[in-house]
């Protein structure tokens, strides 16, 4: 979904943990053939994915803290709205100098 949405040119940096998913040859070959490079942290080193690593602990405490789902679709669409409407358009990351995430990369392809 996200080639498809994003169209990332060759050489993107594809960085994740060692899960099974991302070390299976299937995956691994759909990187190459878009021509992204395959980065993964150390076994048992979870600050090697710290990014990913706080953006799960921001979706649990900004999302899902003392919240019940009635149903996993529920619980999905709830996800998604977090991420693309609020996490990447309005919640303001330190990080790009308090900027949305869509905002920062809007000035960095301009």
């Amino acid at each position: 979904m996200a080639i498809d949405n994003r169209n990332p040119r060759p050489g993107l940096l594809h960085h994740t943990d060692r899960g099974s998913v991302y070390t299976a040859d299937e995956y691994r070959k759909m990187l190459s053939e878009h021509g992204m490079i395959s980065s993964m942290s150390r076994a048992g080193e979870c600050w090697d994915n710290a990014v990913a690593e706080s953006f799960f602990g921001n979706l649990k405490n900004e999302l899902t803290c003392g919240r019940t789902f009635e149903t996993h679709d529920e619980a999905k669409s709830a996800i998604f709205e977090y991420i693309e409407v609020f996490y990447n358009r309005q919640r303001l990351h330190q990080t790009l100098g308090y900027q949305s995430p869509h905002a920062y990369e809007v000035k960095a392809v301009a």
